[in-house]
């Protein structure tokens, strides 16, 4: 193999694949990339077995075939080099040179036929998802996909595609994150077609998305994987298995007392009392009284602080304990603007919505803690 390529076209596809390429482990082929040559492409791979990316860009090709090279090194490399031409060749013994104006460098690959084989994006049943639209989604619920590897169907959002809507749905036990947009079009989903997708891949396709100017993503799935492509990148996830718990039971029903606030307001004021929240539990008491919200956290360690907002509220009072982390990290995805907070009482789960109607039907269910 013997390619001449751009250093600016290289380095975009290697800084795409970064998130992919397994850090450490026990398989070292799997910190390897696979580059192969052929006509006037180079297509790169990178894989950690549960997540895979395959991505392309041009090149000259002087000799067709295929090499695998150290991937976190070869990345490292290629951004000091020069602006200009890089030529890459494979050598004896899976040594790959590269050499690029004056830099001359000799880098240690392993075989071709180690590096895993990769799963074909299937023919049938593609369904176009407009980019924005899933970027939109995964920003909205990502963050309340559970971390502990025991709970393994939490470990991903639940994505429910019908003929005209698009639902995705994530929580971790403590909170839920349900966001659902109407008026979209998927040709060739009939009745609900339902997926569990795992978080690394959906923190890889919001970045995905977020370096590319693609409009669609195309997806598809077969029994044990998952496709998204997005322009010239073909990224591949592992499913998960088993049954996403019945979030619709827990969708609060009759959570009378409402208010509205300053999205920015509550965010300061939740962030000042938390600096005295038990570290652990990170728990704020909320107290509802006519005109005012009260924010209190206190905690034998570092003190106590007391805070206020003006509100509309004119029902009984109410006493709520919510973590703090939980409630910014909901005013971080919702953005700007006012929100709603909807209560029942003391022992029931809080929601909180955007006030304004959005494009996405938004809402986030909180479980209350004991204060």
């Amino acid at each position: 193999m013997e390619i001449t390529i751009s250093k600016f076209e290289l380095l975009r596809e290697l800084a795409a694949t970064q998130g992919v390429v397994e850090r450490k482990t026990t398989i070292p082929i799997l910190s390897n990339y696979l580059f192969e040559a052929g006509g006037d492409r180079l297509s790169l791979t990178a894989t950690d077995l549960d997540l895979s990316l395959r991505t392309s860009c041009n090149a000259k090709v002087k000799k067709e075939g295929a090499c695998t090279i150290p991937a976190r090194k070869l990345h490292d490399y290629v951004k000091l080099l020069p602006d200009a031409d890089i030529t890459i060749k494979l050598l004896e013994n899976h040594w790959v040179s590269i050499r690029c104006g004056r830099s001359n460098t000799k880098m240690v690959g392993m075989a071709r036929s180690n590096f895993p084989s990769l799963p074909v994006f299937p023919i049938a049943n593609v369904v176009k998802i407009p980019a924005q639209v899933l970027r939109g989604m995964i920003a909205r619920t990502s963050f309340a996909i559970a971390n502990e590897e025991s709970r393994y169907t939490l470990n991903g959002a639940l994505m429910v595609l019908k003929p005209e809507s698009i639902t995705m749905v994530a929580t971790d036990g403590h909170r839920l994150a349900h966001v659902e947009r109407n008026n979209e079009k998927f040709e060739g989903v009939s009745g609900e077609l339902k997926t569990l997708v795992p978080k690394k891949a959906m923190d890889e396709l919001r970045s995905l998305v977020d370096s590319t100017d693609v409009e669609t993503i195309e997806f598809a799935k077969d029994d044990s994987t998952l496709f998204f492509r997005i322009g010239q990148r073909l990224l591949t996830s592992r499913q998960l298995t088993g049954q996403f718990p019945n979030f619709e039971a827990v969708l609060p029903k009759d959570n009378t007392r409402i208010i509205s606030l300053h999205g920015e307001d509550l965010g300061a004021a939740i962030a000042r009392v938390a600096q005295f929240a038990d570290e652990r539990s990170r728990a704020v008491r909320l107290k509802l009284e006519k005109g005012e919200l009260k924010l209190s956290a206190s905690s034998t360690e570092t003190g106590e602080s007391e805070d206020s907002i003006e509100t509309d509220y004119n029902g009984e009072p109410l006493t709520i304990g919510f973590n703090a982390q939980y409630i910014i990290d909901f005013l971080k995805a919702a953005g700007a603007g006012d929100v709603r907070l909807e209560l029942k009482d003391s022992q029931s789960a809080g929601q909180l919505r955007p006030a304004e109607s959005e494009d996405y039907k938004y809402r986030y269910i909180v479980m209350p803690m004991r204060i």
